[in-house]
């Protein structure tokens, strides 16, 4: 295995996490502000930044979600209890 195919794997590995892709997303955006890349490059990292946008925006969807889960209470004022989906 080649030292760019472990650093491909390594990227994606680290892209799937929540924090991965943050990081990833600030490294694009940091690259596009210095305004030196080609347009074509530049054009296929915004692509992938909008990928970790949503990707990240649909995270912190379900994340939302389940905290407003745990913290509903009923019209007394009670704890709401319920199973939580765990893929969520």
């Amino acid at each position: 295995m080649t030292g760019d195919t472990k650093k491909k794997r390594s990227k994606a590995a680290d892209d799937s996490s929540f924090e991965g892709s943050l990081r990833r997303l600030t490294h694009i955006v940091d690259q596009l502000e210095e305004g030196e890349l080609p347009l074509e490059e530049s054009l296929k990292l915004f692509e992938e930044g909008v990928g970790l946008a949503r990707k990240s925006q649909a995270t912190l969807d379900a994340a939302e979600k389940r905290v407003e889960q745990l913290l509903s209470v009923d019209g007394d004022g009670k704890p709401v209890t319920q199973e939580l989906d765990e893929e969520s």
